[in-house]
């Protein structure tokens, strides 16, 4: 077997941000709301992952979903009569996945792991995927390198990642502009560009393919676009908390004009396109 690709080190150098406490605070914003009733209107990003001619899972390969979030794409690939693993650091999380899989019938494995720290072998999967789930890990090198160590070579890394330019990308920044991130911690949206990509990945790549893609949200207005986001969305719902009430409807009014901007609909609904980048990698 190839040799393991190496982390990065867990000793913190002066000025560098501890990333153990910015994680034990991002996993308390996932477990607040609930993701699930957001997450299950982006089961689609899933199937097309799956599908794509770049990914094309078969039937019997071993896939590992990492922060699978309430399962997408780890039901895609268990529709393709795959043998998943379906990995997340939130517990509340993978229930709402377990509940999908039981109500489908679909053979899954539920295991709580960090995708910084995947308690498998080197090159245990034929396939590791994550779908708006591994770009939010603090440590960006370090979630890279484990998907690597534990795809087999020649087996591929199928991601779906919000890009800087699209929605939801403008939405982490206006976000960002109100409660600013922890310094020196490099921005999730940065899994959506190409460079970024092939920084993280291509010593370690046979191949990578990436397209843009675009995912619609579909609310009933804007308005109610951002009543969901800051009930169950648990970084947004966590900005909210953190500000005081006139700063909070400052947020509020940057949000909804985000939204009304990108929106398409002319009926009083909402349908707003937001780009995200597909990407397979081969190991080499």
């Amino acid at each position: 077997m190839e040799t393991a690709v190496a982390a990065s080190g867990t000793s913190r150098e002066a000025g560098q941000p501890d990333l153990e406490t910015v994680k034990a605070r991002q996993r308390v914003a996932w477990s607040s709301g609930d993701y699930a009733v957001i997450g299950t209107t982006l089961q689609i990003v899933g199937e097309e992952l799956c599908e794509s001619l770049a990914l094309d899972v078969r039937a019997g390969q071993k896939v590992l979903d990492v922060a699978a979030g309430n399962g997408n794409a780890s039901l895609a690939a268990a529709r393709r009569w795959c043998e998943v693993v379906a990995t997340d650091y939130v517990p509340a999380l993978l229930e709402r996945a377990r509940e999908r899989a039981v109500a489908e019938r679909l053979a899954i494995e539920f295991r709580e792991a960090d995708v910084e720290a995947l308690p498998f072998a080197d090159g245990s999967f034929d396939v590791v995927v994550s779908t708006f789930g591994v770009m939010f890990a603090p440590d960006q090198a370090r979630a890279a390198a484990e998907m690597l160590r534990v795809c087999k070579s020649g087996g591929k890394i199928g991601l779906a990642n919000w890009t800087p330019e699209g929605f939801i990308g403008r939405v982490f920044k206006t976000v960002g502009k109100h409660v600013p991130p922890p310094a020196r911690v490099k921005s999730p949206a940065l899994w959506g560009s190409q460079a970024r990509i092939v920084e993280l990945f291509e010593p370690h790549a046979r191949s990578i393919a990436t397209a843009p893609r675009s995912f619609v949200f579909r609310y009933r207005s804007p308005e109610h676009w951002l009543e969901v986001f800051k009930t169950y969305y648990g970084p947004v719902l966590k900005a909210f908390a953190a500000l005081a009430p006139s700063a909070q409807a400052a947020l509020e009014r940057d949000l909804l004009a985000l939204a009304h901007e990108g929106n398409r609909a002319t009926d009083g609904s909402m349908v707003v396109p937001s780009e995200y980048l597909q990407i397979v990698i081969v190991r080499n």
